[in-house]
């Protein structure tokens, strides 16, 4: 005991003279809880990175899922069971978290500017804030959204409004309009259906350039889905909102009670200060690593990435970097509404309720992983 401790006052005492030479550790910010960012966490709790500072930057205490948020909003899954707690991750990984949002970003200083006032350094930064919503470009382009309408991300926020709807429509019909952009607006269309089957669905889907394809193989699946389970699809676009009704772009008024906005994750609005090279989304622009193409300290995910789990901690010790795999050819399960799942596998697509306990199956199984790193 007393070699142990003489061991551990060496370390104090080194530590003290490094401070009092002005020594710094480097520093490694997480800025985001999204999936990425968690992968990199649960890695952190297996293989500590020594000699570095790391700080999680996220103002949820928990992150939801993307794939099973269509099975909580139709009734399957309770918040619980969709959500990864922040703070057992953060426990085991041994590093810090500040529960804040970012402000603006100076990718030239490598600083962060958080909603509280304070500012934080980074050596090293990873870009994972999860799918989010720009509301202010939301409400340009559709005239009373900020006030009407119900927002799908932050998926966290939405978790918590999802059941006041849900109690609203135990004591009337509801009239609900999905607003859409991608493949996400028809599996939440499927699952208000579920949920709620007394209510009017609608799903107003952007078509042609910039919208989603309804003939190809897997939406022409989900379109059938919708057209079995009385869901009308409106090829068209928003163009703004009142107190009972959605404005389209051909002219009508769409009867609504609650609009629920399902356009496509945008940049946040801080990217466009920052400095770091943006592409032609307002996202940052990256290379094969998912490193910007900038400034080569700052990396930027959108979804879950098992590269970013190896090429951070490599960027930080100077050793080769991974690319990034193409998965377009992949296995992947979509919401298909009752009690049935579409999967895709590149130019295949199947429809049925056999996919559908596969789906639930792997989708458990994935957020079991972060719990068991938790417990």
């Amino acid at each position: 005991m007393k070699a142990l401790a003489a061991h551990i006052k060496q370390d104090v005492d080194s530590a003290h003279a490094a401070d009092a030479r002005g020594y710094q550790p480097r520093q490694l910010v997480l800025l985001g809880g999204g999936m990425a960012n968690l992968q990199v966490l649960s890695a952190l709790a297996a293989k500590p990175l020594p000699e570095m500072r790391i700080i999680l930057v996220a103002p949820f205490p928990r992150t939801i899922y993307p794939g099973m948020l269509p099975g909580f909003v139709a009734g399957r899954y309770s918040q619980d069971e969709c959500a990864i707690p922040l703070e057992p991750l953060v426990r085991r990984a041994g590093i810090r978290w500040l529960q804040r949002s970012v402000k603006s970003l100076d990718a030239g200083s490598q600083t962060l500017q958080l909603d509280d006032g304070s500012s934080q350094h980074y050596d090293w930064l990873s870009i994972n804030t999860g799918p989010v919503q720009n509301r202010e470009q939301i409400e340009r382009d559709i005239p009373g959204a900020r006030e009407f309408g119900l927002f799908a991300h932050p998926l966290e926020t939405f978790a918590l409004l999802w059941p006041r709807v849900c109690e609203l429509a135990n004591s009337k019909a509801l009239r609900v309009t999905v607003i859409g952009d991608h493949t996400a607006a028809l599996e939440l269309a499927l699952a208000v259906r579920q949920r709620l089957p007394s209510s009017a669905v609608t799903l107003v889907i952007k078509p042609g350039e910039g919208g989603v394809d309804l003939d190809s193989p897997v939406h022409a699946r989900l379109v059938a889905a919708m057209k079995a389970q009385r869901i009308t699809v409106l090829q068209d676009v928003a163009v703004g909102m009142s107190a009972e009704s959605v404005h389209l772009g051909c002219g009508a008024h769409l009867a609504c009670d609650v609009p629920l906005i399902a356009l496509e994750s945008q940049s946040p609005a801080w990217l466009a200060d920052s400095g770091l090279a943006l592409d032609g989304q307002g996202q940052v622009a990256i290379d094969a690593y998912q490193r910007s193409t900038s400034h080569s300290q700052v990396f930027s995910v959108q979804d879950e990435s098992e590269a970013l789990v190896h090429n951070l901690p490599a960027a930080t010790t100077g050793a080769s970097l991974h690319a990034v795999r193409d998965t377009s050819h992949a296995l992947h399960f979509l919401f298909g509404g009752s009690q049935q799942a579409v999967a895709s596998w590149g130019s295949y697509s199947a429809t049925g309720r056999t996919l559908n306990w596969l789906k639930d199956w792997t989708d458990r199984r994935h957020v079991a992983r972060y719990l068991q790193v938790t417990s």
